[in-house]
């Protein structure tokens, strides 16, 4: 019973990685650039629910929204401000721009909110489940986190195969050149797709902080870097294999922690994408792409 707990809580934890290498894989995937900023706009989410119940006094759903809001309207400025000008630049040049917008990002939330933890209050209602006479407890969090990351994966696939702007997103991956001279406004795309990556950093950062009730200016450091980790396991470019990921990768952390050694737990997760690009460097459900020269 303590493994299959054990087992509940890895995949909890997992789907909240899953929903955040989805920002990661997105913008990857149509971009074609690696937002190491990500993972803090998933701590400006977590803020944004904190202020808007604390200070603000309002409702946990008046405050996801909220939430949602700003961190869409933050990966929107992000990109026009930072990456926009960097599409014809090395990988190195939009790297160095992404950890300055980082530690940007930190710094501000430093300033603004102080250097001491926020006790964060859950944003879930779900009734705990009991199951074998109590010998397992499933909490309202851990529900919400599996729920959620199934409800996304489901309609972010939908989204790209069946809709116009999921379409042009495809197109703007294989070929931005050619989109555009088929009338596809390849700028809007982008801002797109950044929006739609940090809106899903919100999200996560409120599922994060509902599990894990501290809050600080680098909450979303570790868990942005691990979700990165998840996105190149399953396939960086795959939404399916952004979900199945991020469960591997939460699955391993938390079995790691329990029966190896919490101390060595990251350790044992940054060893499996060293395997993992050892030995499929597309990941799971990546594609290998050959280049015409």
């Amino acid at each position: 019973m303590a493994f299959l707990e054990t087992l509940i809580n890895g995949i909890s934890l997992g789907s909240i990685y899953a929903v955040i290498a989805l920002g990661y894989t997105l913008v990857y995937g149509i971009a074609k650039m690696l937002n190491f900023a990500h993972g803090d706009v998933i701590m400006v989410g977590g803020y944004a629910v904190f202020t808007a119940m604390v200070t603000w006094n309002w409702s946990p759903w008046l405050a996801m929204l909220f939430a949602v809001v700003v961190c869409t309207l933050l990966g929107i400025t992000i990109e026009k401000v930072a990456y926009k000008p960097l599409r014809k630049a090395s990988s190195l040049s939009v790297l160095i721009t992404a950890i300055g917008v980082s530690y940007f990002l930190q710094n501000m939330a430093l300033l603004i909110f102080k250097e001491k933890p926020k006790v964060f209050t859950s944003v879930v209602n779900i009734p705990k489940i009991t199951l074998f006479d109590g010998k397992v407890v499933i909490k309202g969090e851990t529900t919400a986190a599996i729920i959620t990351s199934v409800v996304i994966v489901v309609a972010l696939s939908l989204f790209i195969n069946h809709t116009q702007k999921g379409r042009a997103m495809l197109a703007v991956s294989e070929d931005k050149d050619a989109a555009q001279l088929m009338g596809i406004n390849v700028n809007s795309t982008i801002s797109l797709t950044f929006a739609i990556g940090s809106g899903l950093a919100a999200v996560a950062g409120m599922l994060l902080c509902s599990s894990y009730p501290t809050l600080t200016n680098t909450t979303g450091a570790m868990p942005g870097i691990k979700a990165f980790v998840a996105a190149v396991f399953g396939g960086i470019g795959s939404i399916p294999g952004a979900m199945i990921g991020g469960i591997l990768i939460g699955v391993i952390e938390i079995l790691g922690r329990a029966y190896i050694s919490p101390q060595l737990a990251d350790a044992i997760v940054f060893a499996v994408l060293i395997l993992v690009l050892m030995v499929k460097p597309t990941g799971i459900m990546g594609k290998k792409i050959n280049e015409k020269v």
